[in-house]
């Protein structure tokens, strides 16, 4: 028996190899590709000369290639192209050889885009090179060989190049968001205002808490309030904590043009500079905001909590609140502090239960990723006159815990108590993978080079707790930054999933996220669910099985959405160095290869590359086994966390790219 089941293993491998399958390719820089399949254990390369028409996230076709390895990893060729990931695409107008094209923003995209129809723009059907370079979007209409240029057809001229507003509208673009909404949308949020008023019938079921003390904790610049807490002792000497989440889904019914159009959006982006709303603005803004001193809807999670922050009980309820106060993390810290004291005593008692909930978790083995967030003082035209490392308050950390407290317990409690006659799988859970053993050993042996051994394990036997040991071990270290982000990187992307496995990072056997429904969907589908089950009710069929597709659909488009901040980011930073061309400044070394070493400035953490040849003194080459730069004659030492003087040599608006030098 057992030699019949290795023979038909066998059989399945042959079969594998020379069977085309189906699948996501990633293409990277060079062109080259990785496509991603259940059946294989590892990533197949493609060659860029085996790519075919394939770009970057498309569904495409492979075949095996055979007795083909590059190192440990087998090789294919693309066969066809089943579906694009998209057709429009994002970069700056040239013209050369009496022809327009299009060169995309995206690195990933390979090839330039033949422009159609250039006589439908005047400023390009004057042939006009003195033009200042100009950012558009293209539909890519035509690309059937390899061997030529992929054809479009200009949608439209977003502006100048360079210029702040053309690139935030060209970053939003390129990841698939639009600023505005289609006039159906808005026109629809605008009727909702009607149900502003709330009827004596829906007070005989709403619970009503507007005596009760409460108050929203948000930054700055916060428009749209989503949370709010509210606090008052019982006559026990326990504490009520109300955590209260607007009430969205009272207002967008599923299948109406504004629920649509959130759906697609799934999500709110973050720039540097501006909030693009999942939800129209008379919606995330006013009616549904807990603006202070206005009477709102919401649903909302009551714990019942002692001195030492043990839940006593808990229970769900749509409520009618009223914010007496808008605190600022800021205004809020301040009071801790002691500079006011008009709620000192209960953000105080807030404060103290969210570190011993904050503690518990650490001692049950959560991962606490700290990391820098950067933000600009931009002037009237966007202009980055200031870059900053933003303040970390405990007033973050605090409304961190509670709204942590209200997803974990909602999750907990359907996986608990399922709608009758249906099944506990009907919810959508906030699912983070242990890491895979392959990128583990990869991390461990970096750690290694750095002197650090929290994972010396089998990959197999490595904990959260480990994880967490290791990034306890690193603060305050020059390499804490670096250590962080390759942590970070070997562990897979918490997603939205009907199946529940847990969330490895925060230590959790259930979670989701209740929390936020202004800015995410799926926030809005567990109201609904949650909604459907505490009124003993269930949900269509159909609607639930809209859901599970919306939660990969939002997996998607929150991945997009990170990479638009970071993109912003990013242009911000080059551009502020801009005018810093041959300034000195001190930086971090983060990354060595064989092309020369990745730098981080230390006030501002843009990041740039010293490129091996330009490294003064000696010949500098790469231990790799070390992750060090070695100069051949001296034997002089970069390594990764070091500290170095530094000279920006360049810094390129368009490529978002910097480059600095060795200031010896």
């Amino acid at each position: 028996m057992q030699h019949k089941h290795k023979h038909h293993k066998r059989k399945n491998k042959r079969n594998t190899k020379s069977a085309h399958l189906e699948g996501v390719i990633t293409v990277i820089k060079s062109g080259a590709g990785f496509f991603a399949h259940p059946d294989l254990k590892e990533d197949v390369y493609i060659d860029a000369k085996h790519i075919g028409t394939a770009l970057n996230g498309d569904v495409v076709r492979i075949v095996l290639l055979p007795n083909s390895h590059r190192g440990s990893r087998p090789t294919g060729m693309v066969t066809a192209v089943v579906s694009r990931a998209r057709t429009q695409f994002v970069g700056t107008l040239v013209y050369e050889d009496a022809q327009w094209y299009l060169q995309a923003d995206s690195h990933r995209i390979h090839k330039r885009f033949i422009i159609e129809n250039d006589s439908d723009f005047p400023m390009l059907s004057t042939k006009n090179t003195d033009l200042q370079p100009q950012k558009a979007l293209v539909e890519m209409t035509e690309w059937d060989s390899v061997e030529d240029d992929p054809k479009g057809k200009v949608v439209e001229i977003l502006g100048d190049a360079g210029v702040h507003e053309t690139e935030m509208r060209a970053i939003l673009l390129e990841r698939g968001f639009e600023s505005s909404f289609p006039q159906k949308v808005e026109q629809e949020a605008q009727t909702l205002l009607a149900q502003r008023e709330i009827s004596k019938d829906e007070l005989s079921w709403r619970k009503d808490m507007r005596d009760v003390l409460t108050f929203t904790i948000d930054p700055d610049d916060a428009k749209d309030f989503d949370d709010a807490l509210s606090f008052r002792t019982l006559e026990n000497g326990n504490y009520e904590i109300g955590i209260h989440i607007a009430d969205v889904t009272h207002y967008v019914q599923p299948q109406t043009a504004v629920d649509m159009e959130a759906r697609e959006r799934a999500t709110s982006v973050y720039l540097v500079d501006r909030t693009i709303p999942m939800l129209p603005e008379v919606i995330s803004n006013d009616l549904c905001s807990l603006n202070p001193n206005e009477e709102k809807r919401a649903f909302s999670v009551l714990f019942e909590m002692d001195a030492t922050a043990k839940v006593i009980s808990h229970s769900f309820s749509k409520t009618l609140i009223q914010s007496d106060h808008r605190f600022t993390y800021k205004t809020a810290q301040a009071v801790l502090n002691g500079s006011d004291d008009t709620y000192t005593s209960e953000l105080s008692t807030l404060w103290t239960l969210a570190q011993t909930l904050r503690n518990d978790r650490i001692k049950a083995g959560a991962i606490e990723f700290d990391s820098d967030e950067i933000g600009f003082e931009l002037d009237e035209k966007g202009t980055p006159i200031r870059a900053f490392v933003k303040e970390k308050l405990n007033t973050m950390k605090l409304i961190e815990e509670f709204m942590l407290l209200a997803n974990r317990t909602v999750a907990k409690h359907i996986a608990k108590h399922c709608i009758p006659n249906q099944p506990k799988t009907d919810f959508i859970y906030r699912v983070h993978e242990a890491p895979d053993a392959n990128k583990l050993a990869e991390l461990s042996v970096f750690l290694k080079a750095l002197g650090y051994n929290q994972l010396n394990k089998s990959p197999d036997e490595v904990t959260a707790k480990d994880l967490a040991h290791l990034i306890n071990a690193s603060k305050g270290t020059p390499e804490e930054a670096v250590i962080q982000m390759a942590t970070l990187r070997s562990m897979a992307k918490a997603i939205y999933t009907d199946k529940n496995i847990g969330h490895f990072s925060l230590g959790f056997a259930y979670y989701t996220h209740f929390t936020s429904p202004i800015r995410r969907y799926p926030d809005m589908m567990v109201h609904r669910i949650l909604a459907a089950h505490l009124n003993k009710k269930q949900l269509p069929k159909g609607e639930l099985d809209a859901y599970r597709k919306m939660a990969l659909h939002a997996s998607q488009r929150e991945v997009e959405a990170v990479r638009a901040e970071r993109d912003s980011v990013k242009f911000k930073q080059v551009e502020y160095m801009h005018s810093k061309v041959g300034s000195t400044f001190e930086g971090t070394v983060t990354g060595v290869t064989k092309s020369g070493m990745f730098v981080s400035e230390n006030e501002t953490h843009a990041e740039g590359l010293i490129r091996m040849q330009s490294i003064p003194g000696d010949w500098f080459e790469l231990d790799e086994k070390n992750y060090t730069l070695v100069g051949q004659k001296t034997k002089k030492k970069y390594r990764i966390g070091d500290t170095i003087k530094i000279r920006l040599a360049r810094a390129d608006l368009e490529s978002k790219e910097l480059d600095w030098e060795v200031v010896e």
